[in-house]
């Protein structure tokens, strides 16, 4: 019987009743879809899981401290971070030493399980219905930060998308006036899309455009309002005093404007999505983390530290380039993706 085979025997309680949810989730209509986007956008960061573990914990080794730290070695190479990383260990040598865990196999299923436990405890776990929004405050406006090439017009347009597709009429503010390119991107995915969209020339004031489109969204009874913002990061004195200078502009036409924050962050980045995120959070109330480009790298572990230690909630991961390719973070799916063991992705013991 092949090493992964025999793990798949060692399922403990707790991980049964995560996959009875998970299957739960995944057997309604278009839940199967969406997990295996999920399971696919994440197969490079799975895969470089899988593979190191194999090696490391297939030797039929004892558990023993060199083992131990020979996993955490592997845990912070994989963006999951020093502080998160030896977090986990600390709860591993605790399970081994109470529970009485002796062979090295026996660890590939607690990690799954205490980086599940880490996920469903952080804010991560309560983003249920995240298409809805409250009717009886409209216009739902959602600011969207974040540096240049972090993947901000393609996360609007994707928003945008899954917003009219769950009902809602959606308009667009193309505030990121500092770059042309910015807003012709943007006009094409709203386009794609099919919403509204307000712009202005190169080089306009962002506030104007921002006080635009809010008059226009409750002339037009718009739900939801999504507004771009520059990707600059280069003094934080000015960013901060742009996003603020937005706000109070959102505040002219309503005044608990913006409902929502959302950072993002390109997965690519590793650590240093971090901390971007640490040094945002310094100049705006982050309400949400959208984590994109999770299909094209081996870094997606960064996820767990993100949500571990910054306490902002993942709200959304990109899995691809499609317009429909945006998901909703879903800590149950998201685990059983990273750690799912399939067999046409590695090779059996006894092949």
């Amino acid at each position: 019987m092949g090493f992964f085979s025999k793990l798949k025997e060692k399922f403990t309680e707790q991980v049964d009743k995560v996959q009875e949810k998970v299957s739960s989730v995944i057997s309604q209509a278009g839940e199967a879809i969406k997990f295996d986007k999920i399971k696919d956008g994440l197969q490079k960061t799975r895969k470089s899981f899988i593979d190191k573990f194999q090696v490391l914990l297939g030797s039929g080794r004892k558990i023993d401290d060199n083992l131990i730290d020979e996993i955490e070695e592997i845990l912070i190479t994989a963006d999951i971070g020093v502080n998160t990383s030896e977090e986990i260990i600390e709860k591993l040598r605790k399970r081994v030493k109470k529970e009485g865990f002796e062979e090295a196999e026996d660890l590939y299923q607690i990690l799954k399980e205490e980086i599940y436990d880490i996920l469903l405890k952080s804010p991560s776990s309560h983003n249920d219905s995240i298409y809805e929004i409250d009717t009886a405050d409209l216009p739902h406006v959602i600011m969207v930060i974040g540096v240049n090439g972090a993947g901000k017009t393609t996360t609007i347009g994707k928003l945008a998308h899954n917003y009219k597709k769950a009902g809602k009429n959606v308009i667009i503010g193309a505030a990121d006036t500092f770059r042309a390119a910015a807003n012709e991107q943007l006009e094409v995915w709203a386009q794609r899309a099919g919403v509204d969209i307000v712009q202005q020339l190169h080089g306009a004031d962002p506030g104007a455009v921002v006080f635009d489109t809010l008059k226009s969204a409750v002339a037009n009874n718009k739900d939801v309002v999504i507004i771009d913002t520059a990707g600059r990061l280069h003094n934080k004195v000015n960013l901060m005093q742009e996003l603020e200078k937005l706000s109070r502009v959102m505040k002219k036409i309503k005044l608990n404007a913006p409902n929502e924050v959302f950072l993002v962050l390109d997965a690519t980045t590793g650590q240093n999505a971090i901390q971007q995120a640490k040094e945002f959070s310094k100049v705006a109330n982050i309400t949400g983390i959208v984590l994109t480009k999770l299909d094209g790298t081996a870094k997606g572990g960064v996820v767990i530290p993100i949500a571990n230690e910054l306490k902002i909630p993942v709200r959304y991961i990109g899995v691809g380039e499609k317009i429909d390719d945006l998901q909703v973070f879903e800590p149950g799916l998201f685990v059983e993706a990273l750690f799912g063991i399939n067999e046409d992705e590695i090779e059996d013991e006894s092949a």
